[in-house]
């Protein structure tokens, strides 16, 4: 744990000011109808990597924050914040992950703020406007939904009976080839789930919504803050190598499960090229 550091209060913190990010978020919702939001969308990497003025609002809120309570700490956020620090600690941010789903008011979206050290995520929120929850984490100070501590169930049946999640990039060659996977996938499990959100995926394993999670090219924003959900909740976060060329894919799971959903993506793997 890096020294001098207070997480509970940071936890609280960053929980605090993912909240009231949150709200703007719901207020833009609000304001317009999705054909209005989607006409004010903008794209950054590819046609289907949509960006709006409320991603941007809302980055401004967390980092106007994050700089007046912590002004030694680095930055990295998802909308080009960008700050090195001198206290060894980076706070990275997403200030609206999932943002077409925002966009065309459909599902979910959260708000992800993390604070990383060399070792890694040391505190994470994730906060989910529509449902009114936050889940939160700090490392070795566990998992909560709210204030309710949170276990990632272990797995209660075979593979064949899972719910597992997973994502797809905006790259359109990466898109292709994610979904390559999907026949052999779907064929092994009950369902298989595309929430739009990598936050709240991570965090639907920590609190057994969902039996398992993978997907390829997450960045840090992605990832940082349910990463830490669902270790602290007893889960287990790998990332292994492939099965996309120049891309490596984050396994999130019970870890009596682990094995059996590394196995399934090989398996699909080799499918996909064949």
């Amino acid at each position: 744990m890096s020294e001098g550091v207070d997480l509970h209060l940071l936890l609280e913190f960053a929980g605090e000011t993912a909240q009231r990010a949150g709200e703007l978020l719901l207020e833009g919702l609000s304001e317009r109808g999705a054909s209005e939001r989607l006409a004010a969308a903008a794209t950054k990497s590819s046609p289907t990597d949509l960006v709006t003025e409320l991603d941007r609002a809302s980055e401004a809120l967390i980092v106007k924050a994050l700089r007046t309570r912590r002004p030694e700490d680095g930055l990295l956020g998802e909308e080009g914040t960008s700050r090195a620090g001198s206290s060894g600690l980076t706070w990275v941010i997403d200030p609206l992950d999932g943002t077409t789903n925002f966009v065309y008011g459909y599902g979910s979206f959260a708000v992800s703020i993390a604070l990383v050290d060399a070792g890694g995520p040391l505190l994470g929120v994730v906060h989910d406007p529509l449902r009114g929850e936050t889940f939160s984490a700090a490392r070795g100070l566990g998992a909560h939904l709210d204030g309710r501590r949170l276990a990632a169930p272990a797995a209660s049946g075979p593979l064949s009976e899972a719910l597992l999640g997973t994502g797809f990039g905006y790259d359109t060659e990466l898109r292709v080839a994610q979904a390559r996977l999907l026949p052999t996938v779907l064929g092994a499990v009950r369902d298989l789930r595309r929430g739009g959100s990598a936050a709240l995926d991570l965090c639907s394993v920590a609190s057994g919504r969902l039996d398992g999670y993978f997907e390829a090219g997450l960045a840090p924003w992605d990832r940082a803050a349910g990463e830490l959900v669902v270790t602290e909740a007893g889960g287990v976060v790998l990332e292994v190598s492939g099965p996309h060329a120049g891309r490596t894919t984050l396994v999130a799971s019970p870890p009596d499960r682990l094995e059996a959903l590394l196995a399934l993506l090989a398996s699909a793997a080799e499918g996909a090229t064949r």
